[in-house]
């Protein structure tokens, strides 16, 4: 008896010493992608589960409440997708000891910041502001999403590592409400900090190394940033972390259903092109509450006037869309190292824990809180 188990002791070890690391983790998130905008999406299409996004070979779904709340917001739902821990919606990266916009709660590692502290390059995109509460969730820690100023700022003091290494998305304000945040001039302090400050994806090349890129609108080539962005961060040896964020809102129901057909060709892209040790994991922060009401295949979904088709618009919308967050499960597909994890039900923070064992860390406890503000 005491061989047998010896034996079955020395088998799990094996198995787990053979247990296959990534190197690299790309985590694309649909902002408000759930599952009734992603099977809307591939009924636009043109038929049934035709997304990559249905087809990837694991597949689970997420919790998206946050501490409070049935129905969360960006900031809370990204925030235990990327730290592992529940907080609540308006918070950034901060315990659910914090109250929002008055006292902060303790500082949340986030799964970037974990891979800058075992030095890995990172990259953080999104066709919303930099600081929106996606992206800001990365690389800040904030009792309120509404703090673009301080958030930009942190970038100036990271935490672990040196900070984000590729961050893209639109400016806003940022430069002026960070600079007016942190009491200096930011632009002046992050290129000090070997940055460059660029205005246009035609000026991020591959020679541009750390590099933060403000667009002038969140109309622009995603596909081509994730590439050219990929292609820097692998040239570290020790792996990369890369956040791709795409805003699936279908408040705007067509562009919200072309995103969501963009970001689906862009994961399969990258699935195809990425290595063996490379996890690529897509889901969303939180549901959407639009529906697919009726309609025929092979006939256009959205009226003439939204989408240029051909036929007399129906008396009732064969899509709805009541235009608010919905508290149901989101869809998580994933392939490469530790993919195997992704399956069935679980909390969202349960994502944070899947990359971190991909890439073979153990968690370490929240440490400290921000200074308070009242």
């Amino acid at each position: 008896m005491k061989k047998y188990i010896l034996v079955v002791l020395l088998l799990s070890t094996s198995l787990w010493a053979a247990e296959k690391r990534a190197r690299n983790v790309i985590l694309f998130i649909g902002d408000a992608g759930g599952l009734p905008v992603i099977s809307t999406a591939a009924a636009y299409k043109g038929k049934p589960q035709s997304l990559f996004i249905q087809q990837m070979p694991h597949i689970g779904l997420s919790d998206t409440s946050s501490a409070k709340a049935w129905v969360t917001d960006s900031a809370a739902g990204m925030t235990a997708i990327v730290t592992g821990h529940k907080t609540h919606n308006g918070v950034i990266s901060q315990s659910d000891s914090a109250e929002r916009g008055k006292k902060d709660g303790e500082l949340l590692k986030t799964i970037l910041e974990y891979a800058e502290e075992h030095g890995l390059s990172t990259g953080v995109i999104t066709n919303d502001v930099v600081t929106g509460a996606t992206a800001a969730a990365c690389y800040s820690h904030s009792n309120d999403r509404r703090k673009s100023g301080e958030i930009f700022a942190q970038l100036l003091k990271p935490r672990y590592g040196d900070g984000v290494d590729i961050l893209i998305g639109a400016a806003g304000k940022v430069l002026a409400d960070a600079s007016t945040a942190a009491g200096s001039d930011i632009e002046a302090g992050l290129r000090g900090k070997g940055y460059a400050i660029l205005k246009s994806l035609d000026e991020f090349k591959p020679t541009s190394g750390r590099a933060i890129v403000l667009l002038g609108s969140n109309e622009f080539d995603l596909e081509a940033a994730v590439r050219r962005a990929i292609e820097i961060l692998s040239r570290n040896r020790k792996g990369f972390f890369l956040m791709v964020e795409s805003d699936l809102h279908t408040d705007k129901l067509k562009q919200g259903l072309d995103r969501t057909l963009l970001l689906d060709r862009i994961i399969e892209q990258t699935a195809h092109t990425a290595k063996r040790d490379t996890m690529v994991i897509f889901t969303a922060d939180h549901s959407f509450d639009t529906r697919l009401r009726g309609g025929n295949k092979g006939e256009a979904l959205l009226p003439s006037d939204i989408a240029g088709a051909k036929t007399t618009s129906p008396a009732k919308p064969l899509i709805r869309v009541d235009g608010g967050h919905t508290g149901e499960e989101v869809l998580v597909a994933a392939q490469g190292p530790g993919a195997e994890r992704v399956k069935g039900f679980f909390p969202n923070t349960q994502l944070f824990q899947i990359m971190l064992a991909a890439y073979g860390w153990k968690e370490s406890q929240p440490t400290g809180r921000a200074a308070t503000t009242r």
